[in-house]
């Protein structure tokens, strides 16, 4: 299981903050945990946010390079979505530019991008990383905690210059 090993992020002064979610509409009940956990994270750190929806997960870079983008007021954006395994190689691209285009984004536009797109084998392990009862990760608050660290990582880098 993953996990081991994960940071415990501290955040501070993340209030100030305007965080975009993009997720996608595959798999409702991973989604809604996925969703929740993000939610109940960022009202923890006072960020506000708006929330988008996506088809599916291959369509998250493109919207969440429209969110990264100059003049959208986003500080950071948080893309979540799951694609599990079939019996066809659709999982493999779909998670390849999934990943691949939420990675550019961020480099292309230097917003920070919340990765909680799983990629899981069975739907069970997608389950486990939900953030739901019985769950034993919480991929939504994790996305967002990485996101809104960056951020504030850029912010300090950019008072700098």
């Amino acid at each position: 299981m993953s996990g081991a090993g994960a940071p415990a992020i501290s955040i501070e002064g993340g209030a100030d903050l305007k965080v975009a979610v993009v997720a996608a509409q595959w798999h409702t009940q991973v989604m809604d945990g996925l969703v929740a956990g993000a939610e109940k994270a960022l009202a923890e750190i006072g960020a506000e946010h708006d929330l988008f929806r996506a088809p599916g997960s291959f369509e998250l870079p493109v919207l969440a390079k429209a969110l990264a983008e100059a003049g959208s007021g986003y500080d950071a954006v948080v893309a979540l979505g799951v694609v599990i395994r079939g019996g066809t190689p659709h999982f493999e691209y779909v998670c390849a530019a999934a990943t691949d285009g939420l990675n550019r984004v961020a480099l292309d536009t230097g917003t920070p991008i919340g990765f909680g797109l799983l990629t899981c084998d069975t739907e069970q392990q997608a389950l486990d990383r939900a953030g739901l009862p019985g769950s034993r990760e919480d991929k939504g608050r994790e996305a967002v905690e990485a996101a809104v660290a960056t951020a504030l990582v850029l912010k300090k880098i950019e008072a700098k210059r």
